[in-house]
C-alpha cells in the first residue's frame, strides 16, 4: 500500500472515529416539576466513547449567581437481553432516540412557586459542546380556589338542591350535581352504606384545572365511607376512572379491599384523610406518562390489617399504587401495610416525589420504586420495622434518587436491587439493621450503573457489605460502615478483608478515599444502636438519628453538589443527618 492510499484509509477511519465519538444533542424535554424538584430528559447522539459530561446550574429567576448542580445521569443505551424479558417497556421512548444516550437528570430541594433558570452545559472534547438555558417553575402545593360555589351533603338516598336548610342526601346525589369548582361540605355521618347497595360510590365528573371538585369534611363530625366489609370485601368503594382535578379532604374511607381506584386519572388530591381497615388507599395505574400527572397525596393517616413481625409471607396491602409522573407523596403516616408505597410496571413511574412520610410495621418493602423510569425521587422518609427499606426492582435506566432516608431493622435489607436493576443514586441515608451493613443479594442478577456516597450502613453482622450480585458500571465510595465483625465484603463469590476493591468484574467499588469504618457506639447522641431483636417492633419516636459530636460520621462525606451545600463542618456529615441542622418532619403536619 502506497503512502498516499494508506494516509487516505486513516484519515477515513479516523473521521468516522471522531464523528461517531462526537456529541450531537437533541430537544431537551422538561419533565412535569414538583414542589420541591425539576427535572429533565435530553437525547444526545454520537459519544460513543462515553467521554461527554453535562453540567447543571441553577438560578431563581430573580437572582443573578448560579449554583450548581448534580450532572445529568448517562442511562444505558440498550437493555440487555435479562432486562428486556423482566421490565416493563415504557415511557422513555417518548424520547424519539434510537441507537443514542439519553441523558436525565432532577435538581431537588427548590422552593414550591418559584421560577427557576436551569443551565446545561454538555462538554465533549471530541466536539458537540453546546450550552442550553431553560426557565422552568416547580408547582405550588395544591390550594382552594377563590369563589368556589359550596354545596351542602348529608347521608341519605338522594334528591335536596345542596344549600345548607336542603342539602343533597348522599355522595351519589352529589356527583350528579357536581360541575367544576364545586365545594362539596360533607357533614358528619357514615355514607356510601345508605347510599347504594354495592356499596360502591361510581364518580363520573371531573373538574377543571384551576376548577376543581372539592369533596371536604365540613367539620362537625367524622365523616366516614364506609365499604362495609373489610380489607377481604373485593371491590372498590370508589370507582373513578379517567377522572380529572378531584379532592378529598378530611374523610375516613373503610371496610373495602380497595378505597380509591382512579385509574387513566389525573390532578387528584387526597389530603388529611384517614384510611383504615382497607387493603389498597389509592391506587391509579394504566396512565402512564402522558395522562396521569400531579396526583399529590398528603398528611394523610393510612392503616393496614398486617401485624408485625411477618408471619404471612408477602402481604399485597399497600396504601398508594401509582403510575405517570409529577406525583407527589408527602407527609403521610402509613402502617401495617405489606409496602406502604406500591411500584407498578401498568403504566410506569417518572419525575415524582416520595418524601417526608413515616413508614412503620410493614411486611413487605417500605418505599418501592420498581419500574421507576427517570427521575424518581425518595426523600427525608422514615422507615422502621420492614423487610426492605426501599426497593428497585427494577429501576429501568434511571436516574432513581434516594437520599437522605433513615431505615430502622430493615430485616433483610435496606435497599433492595433485583431483576437486573439499572440507574440509582444513593445519597445520605442512615440504615442501622441486625445482620451484615448492606446486602444486595439478587441471586446472579446483574446490578448496574448504581452509585453510592456518604451513607452510614451499620450492622451486627460479621460482613460490612455482602452480595450474590453481578456489578456493571457501579461506583461504591466514600461511605460509612461498623458493627461488623469479619471481612469487609463478600463479592463474586470472593472474601474482601478490606474495602479496598477496584474493578471487580467491571466494577468500579470504593475508588478513592474508599469506606470509612465508624463504630455504632458513641456515633448517636442518644444512644442509638442496631437493634438486637429483628422480631421486636420499634418505636419510631424513640429513634434518634443525631449524630453525636464525637461519631466517627462526622465530616467525613465528600461535597455532592445540590445534596449537601449547606454542610456546618470540615465537610459534609455521613448519613442522613448533618449535626447543626433540624431533623426533618415525618408524617402528616399539623393543620
Amino acid at each position: 500500500m502506497t503512502f498516499l492510499k494508506w494516509l487516505s484509509v486513516f484519515l477515513l477511519v479516523w473521521t468516522q472515529g471522531s464523528q461517531a465519538n462526537q456529541s450531537y444533542p437533541g430537544e431537551i424535554q422538561p419533565e412535569p416539576a414538583t414542589l420541591q424538584s425539576l427535572s429533565v430528559r435530553w437525547p444526545i447522539r454520537g459519544d460513543e466513547n462515553r467521554n461527554a459530561v453535562v453540567h447543571v446550574y441553577y438560578r431563581k429567576s430573580v437572582d443573578t449567581d448560579w449554583n450548581p448542580g448534580y450532572p445529568l445521569f448517562r442511562r444505558l443505551k440498550e437493555a440487555t437481553p435479562e432486562q428486556q424479558r423482566l421490565w416493563q417497556f415504557n415511557d422513555i421512548d417518548s424520547a424519539g432516540l434510537e441507537g443514542g444516550w439519553i441523558f436525565a437528570g432532577s435538581i431537588v430541594d427548590l422552593e414550591p412557586d418559584t421560577e427557576y433558570q436551569v443551565k446545561l452545559l454538555l462538554e465533549d472534547p471530541d466536539g458537540g459542546g453546546t450550552e442550553r438555558i431553560l426557565t422552568m417553575k416547580t408547582w405550588a402545593e395544591p390550594a382552594e380556589p377563590k369563589g368556589m360555589r359550596i354545596r351542602h351533603v348529608v347521608p341519605g338516598k338522594g334528591g335536596g338542591q345542596g344549600t345548607e336548610e336542603d342539602p343533597l342526601r348522599g355522595l351519589t346525589a352529589a356527583d350528579q350535581a357536581a360541575r367544576p369548582g364545586d365545594l362539596f361540605l360533607l357533614h358528619a355521618g357514615t355514607y356510601i352504606r345508605e347510599n347504594c347497595p354495592e356499596n360502591t360510590w361510581n364518580l363520573t365528573r371531573s373538574g377543571l384545572p384551576g376548577r376543581p371538585i372539592i369533596y371536604r369534611a365540613a367539620g362537625d363530625g367524622a365523616v366516614i365511607l364506609d365499604g362495609g366489609g373489610g380489607v377481604t370485601t373485593e371491590g372498590e368503594m370508589i370507582q373513578a376512572p379517567g377522572i380529572e382535578h378531584v379532592w378529598l379532604e378530611g374523610l375516613t374511607l373503610q371496610g373495602r379491599e380497595t378505597a380509591i381506584r382512579a385509574d387513566r386519572s389525573s390532578h387528584w388530591v387526597i389530603r388529611r384523610c384517614h384510611f383504615r381497615n382497607i387493603g389498597r388507599g389509592f391506587t391509579a395505574l394504566h396512565g402512564g406518562y402522558d395522562i396521569s400527572r400531579h396526583h399529590f397525596i398528603s398528611d394523610n393517616l393510612f392503616q393496614g390489617p398486617t401485624t408485625w413481625p411477618r408471619s404471612k409471607g408477602i402481604e399485597s396491602y399497600s396504601a398508594t399504587y401509582m403510575t405517570g409522573a409529577g406525583h407527589v407523596v408527602s407527609y403521610n403516616r402509613i402502617e401495617h401495610m405489606g409496602d406502604a408505597i406500591h411500584g407498578s410496571g401498568r403504566g410506569n413511574l417518572s419525575a415524582s416525589d416520595y418524601h417526608n412520610n413515616d413508614i412503620r410495621n410493614c411486611t413487605d418493602d417500605g418505599i418501592e420504586t420498581d419500574y421507576g423510569v427517570t427521575n424518581v425521587r425518595v426523600y427525608r422518609n422514615r422507615i422502621v420495622n420492614v423487610i426492605h427499606g426501599v426497593t428497585a426492582q427494577p429501576a429501568q435506566g434511571g436516574p432513581i434518587y434516594i437520599f437522605r432516608n433513615v431505615i430502622y431493622n430493615a430485616v433483610f435489607s435496606p435497599f433492595k436491587l433485583h431483576n437486573h436493576t439499572a440507574g440509582v443514586l444513593f445519597f445520605h441515608n442512615t440504615s442501622i439493621r441486625d445482620g451484615d451493613c448492606f446486602r444486595i443479594v439478587p441471586s446472579r442478577e446483574t446490578v448496574t450503573d448504581v452509585t453510592t456516597r456518604n451513607n452510614l450502613f451499620l450492622g451486627t453482622g460479621e460482613k460490612a457489605l455482602h452480595t450474590s450480585a453481578r456489578f456493571i458500571r457501579c461506583d461504591f465510595d466514600s461511605d460509612g460502615y461498623g458493627g461488623y465483625t469479619g471481612p469487609f465484603a463478600f463479592l463474586e463469590g470472593q472474601l474482601y478483608p478490606k474495602p479496598e476493591i477496584d474493578g471487580v468484574s467491571g466494577s468500579s467499588f470504593y475508588t478513592g478515599r474508599s469506606a470509612i469504618r465508624v463504630d455504632p457506639e458513641g456515633c448517636f447522641e442518644g444512644g442509638l444502636m442496631p437493634p438486637d431483636d429483628p422480631d421486636r417492633m420499634y418505636e419510631a419516636e424513640e429513634l434518634d438519628f443525631t449524630l453525636s459530636p464525637s461519631s466517627g460520621a462526622v465530616d467525613q462525606g465528600v461535597p455532592i453538589p445540590n445534596f449537601n451545600d449547606r454542610f456546618t463542618g470540615k465537610g459534609p456529615d455521613l448519613g442522613a443527618y448533618e449535626r447543626g441542622m433540624e431533623a426533618p418532619h415525618y408524617g402528616p403536619r399539623s393543620r
